[in-house]
């Protein structure tokens, strides 16, 4: 950048910018992260990474176990990455289906997009029925066992995938019939799903627990978002070319037309 350029640049405040530093470590660490690891990847002293993340909690954007000392984003990051993602098409057109689907089906409705962790809710909607489950908006579902998630590994482009479900592979080394053990595996899943155009996980993820997923594309014929729909098993009609699976296709077919898929 030259220098004419960057006078142009707005002035800001150096220090929120350092202290940002610590903010981009924990959003893409992987995980809580203790104080040494923390200051380390962000490349200050430990003892100036500590006021910092003091500040940052009293603020709500950082929390910190107080058992192992760990620090990782707090509920006002969630809450700002979740208003952020509130603010695309997808969500802001899925947002009042939600409600109308969850009463036509008498089931627990719910829409996610793909965040920098994975397949993550945006948007919740119980039914009168209330499914017990404890995911709600910001959880991330796993791309293997969930409904949601398979979704995604059907429809993204391997490379967006490919990392969390190899790691997916390797902490899952006994699954239960019916989820992928190998990349191979999750392959064929994959392509099945596509030919189908929904997915249907009966009890994988939460035993008991029954889901069908389906797709939103955008414009360019990209997914951009999975309606998923779960309740009890035996609650959930998930046969093939039943009611739940013809309302959700419906559901997921209008709201990408209304994103100008072709």
């Amino acid at each position: 950048m030259s220098q004419r350029s960057a006078s142009r640049q707005p002035q800001g405040i150096q220090s929120l910018e350092t202290g940002g530093a610590l903010l981009h470590v924990l959003v893409e660490g992987g995980g809580p992260l203790m104080l040494k690891d923390l200051a380390a990847r962000a490349g200050m002293p430990p003892a100036k990474a500590h006021r910092y993340l003091a500040s940052f909690i009293r603020l709500g954007l950082v929390e910190q176990d107080p058992s192992l000392g760990r620090y990782a984003l707090g509920p006002f990051a969630l809450s700002l990455g979740l208003a952020a993602l509130g603010r695309l098409d997808a969500v802001r057109l899925a947002t009042p289906v939600l409600p109308a689907l969850a009463q036509d089906l008498g089931a627990t409705v719910a829409a996610a997009v793909w965040g920098n962790k994975g397949a993550t809710i945006v948007r919740w909607e119980d039914s009168r029925d209330i499914v017990t489950v404890n995911v709600r908006a910001g959880g991330v579902m796993p791309l293997l066992r969930s409904a949601t998630g398979r979704c995604f590994g059907a429809w993204l482009p391997e490379g967006r995938t490919g990392a969390i479900v190899a790691e997916e592979l390797r902490l899952d080394r006994n699954p239960p019939r019916g989820v992928p053990a190998s990349l191979d595996a999750a392959r064929r899943l994959w392509a099945k799903i596509r030919r189908e155009g929904v997915v249907r996980v009966q009890g994988a993820l939460i035993p008991g627990i029954d889901a069908l997923s389906a797709p939103v594309f955008d414009h360019r014929n990209a997914m951009v978002l999975a309606l998923t729909v779960l309740g009890y098993a035996g609650t959930v009609d998930c046969s093939p070319g039943g009611r739940v699976e013809r309302t959700l296709k419906e559901a997921a077919a209008d709201l990408s037309a209304r994103l100008g898929k072709t």
